[in-house]
């Protein structure tokens, strides 16, 4: 038996986690996490959420952010739930969550980064492979039927000995690193902080790894510092050949001016996954064949959303036994 599960005159009483979510979300997790885990869910009650929150949820240690960035988990939401010890979020990135309160308040973050690295690293190559090499473009150009009436398709470029920058080496851009480097890229990279144990050449500005890469792939999380972190000076360093792959947040890339300068032959392509104001795309990207556009779907796989679930779990039995969390956010 569970240490950290109770026992009430012989019954198991199981750890209160209280969770938040979409209301349009079918809850797929629930049947794993109820049978570790009491789960307190404002959406069943009658109560408005606040009410709920301040009347029931005030014993509450752990939280469970479930697939709702649009939810933001800020300070007016933690106030109301004196005694949080733990915030587990669903997802990789954190900008829905006030990561300065919780760690004034002593709250302990986890994220999902780890279960969805792979199949995101992937998907940014995937991105990559189809803007160099026109593969979605060639699709459309046989579909259409233009291949007997047009003749050859454009060549497209070779992805080996290119010179990558990946910004944000975390989990996902180093996954991402590892792919590209097993296809003869040259690769460097831009983070918070170096990374002294890698073989990749580091940079200590974007601008910088711009100026010195053919392609930049976005990687890393969306923060008050990164938000449009891929800027006009930016885009211009890259140069009319460059090419934008992000699989990252929209607001990363200043997307007005990234659609003027494809516009303007200015950039030489682009792969998105995100964007700014999504489910909203420019109308412009829609009619030019050297970008790819996805509808947010990189790290999204039946595995990697089996894998958010162990980890989840694992994170929540982890506390509530004391034991080292399996994906902590270390707080800079």
């Amino acid at each position: 038996m569970d240490a950290s599960s109770p026992q009430n005159d012989g019954v198991l009483l199981l750890p209160e986690v209280l969770l938040l979510r979409p209301s349009a979300l079918a809850l797929p997790f629930t049947a794993g996490l109820g049978a570790h885990f009491r789960l307190l869910d404002p959406l069943d009650s009658p109560e408005p959420a606040r009410s709920f929150l301040s009347s029931r949820c005030r014993a509450v240690r752990a939280l469970l952010c479930l697939f709702s960035p649009a939810l933001p988990v800020k300070a007016e939401t933690l106030d109301l739930l004196p005694s949080l010890e733990l915030v587990v979020v669903s997802s990789a990135g954190l900008e829905h969550v006030d990561l300065p309160y919780c760690r004034r308040r002593g709250i302990a973050v986890t994220n999902a980064s780890a279960a969805f690295c792979e199949d995101g690293a992937d998907y940014a190559v995937g991105l990559l492979i189809d803007v160099m090499r026109r593969v979605s473009h060639g699709d459309r150009f046989v579909r259409a039927g233009s291949w007997p009436v047009q003749g050859e398709l454009p060549l497209g470029f070779k992805l080996g000995g290119k010179r990558v920058g990946i910004v944000g080496l975390g989990n996902i851009g180093s996954e991402t690193a590892k792919r590209l480097a097993s296809f003869g890229c040259n690769i460097a990279y831009y983070s918070r902080k170096e990374r002294l144990h890698v073989p990749y050449t580091y940079y200590a500005n974007v601008h910088d790894l711009a100026a010195n890469s053919n392609i930049l792939v976005l990687c890393c999380a969306l923060t008050e510092d990164t938000r449009h972190i891929i800027n006009k000076d930016v885009m211009s360093a890259l140069g009319n050949e460059g090419i934008i792959i992000n699989v990252g947040r929209g607001a990363l890339v200043d997307e007005k001016e990234l659609v003027q300068r494809l516009v303007r032959g200015e950039i030489g392509g682009a792969g998105l996954d995100v964007f700014e104001h999504e489910p909203k795309v420019p109308d412009e990207l829609f009619v030019m064949d050297k970008v790819v556009l996805s509808p947010h779907r990189a790290v999204f796989t039946p595995e990697s959303l089996e894998g958010v679930q162990e980890l989840i779990i694992g994170n929540l039995k982890a506390f509530f036994s004391n034991e080292p969390l399996r994906s902590l956010v270390q707080y800079e």
